[in-house]
């Protein structure tokens, strides 16, 4: 199965707190961003690793540059205006029937991310399966609204009655959602929020997956956050 990081963002909000590092080379219990992700992909069967880089970050790119592993790396350099243009420049390289994208901060537990992948390789009948949680620590989430049986019914910026998750920044995919994407880039869309309400309108079949917990880093504080929590 392909892997693919969105790693393009400029982290904007760490540097103005003082945090040198770029992003995707912030350090969890001493190992990079990056490489924690790339570490997790390869137990859990990955066939490639693809990422995409701003081209303003030389040191995320050295640092890709010198990455070793066991199976082909794909680095795209190039500066989007939206995670859902940096998933659209990365859809090349997905050539698998199954995919996982994810955001270069989303922090999970190895035990549970196992599980996810496991499901979604076990699924037939649906076109994507989304890590939701229930653990809300965001300024602007995503509520994913599902019916009984996980099946996702509407995303919202909005909680509502039966909003339960939010988006967890992780996305397992199969390649019929690529015709979507086409869709949205076609409508101008730039966000994954959009594209992710297109697949919806648009008829696929997404499921979610709850995790117990999932951390985004976006602000300095969040480091020593997500550090407890991959320790507890």
């Amino acid at each position: 199965m392909d892997y693919a990081i969105i790693a393009a963002g400029e982290g904007s909000r760490l540097v103005q707190e003082g945090v040198k590092r770029p992003k995707p080379l912030i350090r969890l219990n001493g190992v990079p961003l990056l490489g924690r992700l790339a570490s997790l992909f390869l137990q859990n069967g990955a066939t490639t690793v693809n990422v995409i880089v701003n081209e303003e970050m030389k040191e995320v790119q050295e640092y890709l540059g010198q990455l070793r592993l066991p199976v082909p790396l794909r680095i795209l350099v190039k500066s989007t205006p939206g995670s859902m243009h940096s998933f659209f420049e990365l859809k090349e390289y997905l050539t698998n029937e199954r995919f996982c994208l994810t955001t270069v901060d989303a922090i999970c537990q190895k035990e549970e991310f196992k599980r996810y992948i496991q499901s979604f390789l076990e699924s037939e009948d649906i076109d994507g399966l989304m890590a939701v949680t229930g653990y809300i620590d965001d300024e602007k989430p995503l509520y994913v609204n599902t019916d009984g049986d996980m099946l996702v019914k509407s995303f919202s910026d909005k909680a509502e009655a039966d909003s339960r998750y939010v988006s967890g920044g992780i996305y397992c995919l199969k390649r019929t959602t690529l015709n979507v994407l086409e869709h949205a880039m076609t409508k101008g869309m730039s966000r994954m929020r959009d594209y992710q309400r297109l697949l919806i309108e648009e008829g696929l079949t997404l499921k979610a997956y709850p995790f117990g917990k999932i951390i985004d880093i976006d602000h300095a504080g969040d480091i020593a956050k997500a550090e407890q929590f991959l320790n507890a």
